[in-house]
């Protein structure tokens, strides 16, 4: 960074601050516990069992490290190539009309609360708004510190129990609503895509009326052919600005079936079994109604506070996932 011309090229510097950061988050972190350690154990060797007050402040701050240790060791769960990297989050409803939709905007603001609480920035880059109420689908793009690792817990099915809002007869209604989570791909990361494999359209973005309606054919959807993958984009006003996030999108895509095929050959040598989440896997349920209630159907956490979840206080669920599949993969061969 200090060297002759490196601010020059912006890109190349922009990619190298990004790395330092990374590269800071990870070790900072852990010579700032050493440092702790080393003084509270300097502070023992001295210490007069008979001063309350300093044998006090000695044994909070020796919980306060515990604590610091207990984060870091939670990050180490986060073991796979782009766990520390930005989350491509897509929410799509079910079968059942204004209910699910509702139900999918209900997990839309869920996942951009939590996101908010950990200091990600949330971009809507594509949202298809039911005819009633709620979404049918939206996707996001989640850019911060380790958010892929995070969301990776919450692909699969979602689903809901409750009193519908919208049933006059207050009747107790089921509602399921996808939830896919790919991770932003990082600088380096090639996937090969020809052009001649891809159908790009553009069309008028739809926004929910008054200001936001875009008069422009702005929005961008690009197919990849061979496999049928679908991105679109519509949050700029820019048609180009659309096709690069919606490229972006498509190639983070490609290369996560990728990933899943290479991932279930192994499976298929190793257990001759499939273990791929698929639409129709439930694997939480959120119980409104006669109870309040989530369980996740792999870990089998349960929490009683559900308005808690709902407000993106997910933390303690999304751990009970990640060790859990720590543990799983251990007793792979």
């Amino acid at each position: 960074m200090s060297s002759p011309g490196f601010w020059q090229d912006s890109d190349r510097s922009t990619k190298i601050i990004r790395k330092l950061k990374e590269l800071k988050n990870i070790v900072e972190p852990w010579e700032a516990a050493v440092k702790k350690y080393r003084e509270l154990k300097e502070l023992t060797s001295i210490i007069d069992s008979r001063d309350r007050e300093l044998f006090l402040d000695l044994n909070r701050n020796a919980e306060t490290l515990l604590v610091d240790l207990e984060k870091l060791e939670f990050h180490t769960l986060f073991s796979e190539e782009l766990d520390s990297g930005s989350a491509i989050l897509s929410i799509n409803a079910g079968a059942g009309g204004t209910e699910s939709c509702d139900w999918a905007q209900m997990l839309l603001r869920m996942y951009t609360r939590f996101a908010q609480r950990r200091g990600y920035s949330v971009e809507t880059t594509d949202i298809l708004y039911g005819e009633e109420a709620g979404v049918k689908s939206v996707t996001l793009l989640i850019e911060g510190p380790y958010a892929y690792g995070y969301l990776k817990s919450e692909r699969g099915v979602h689903r809901l129990v409750r009193i519908s809002p919208f049933d006059a007869n207050k009747r107790r209604h089921t509602s399921f609503a996808s939830v896919d989570v790919i991770p932003e791909l990082k600088e380096g990361v090639d996937v090969k895509i020809e052009d001649k494999d891809l159908r790009v359209d553009v069309y008028r973005s739809k926004g929910a009326g008054g200001q936001s309606v875009n008069t422009t054919d702005s929005a961008v959807r690009i197919t990849h052919i061979p496999t049928g993958i679908v991105a679109q984009c519509q949050n700029e006003r820019s048609q180009h600005q659309n096709k690069e996030t919606a490229f972006k999108i498509l190639k983070a895509r490609i290369y996560e079936l990728e990933r899943l095929k290479k991932e279930e050959e192994l499976l298929k040598q190793y257990a001759g079994t499939k273990k791929r989440i698929e639409f129709g896997s439930q694997i939480r349920s959120y119980v409104m109604h006669p109870y309040n209630m989530i369980k996740d159907h792999r870990t089998d956490y349960e929490t009683g506070d559900v308005g808690k979840v709902m407000d993106g206080v997910m933390d303690e669920l999304i751990e009970a996932y990640l060790k859990h599949r720590k543990s799983s993969l251990k007793d792979r061969p």
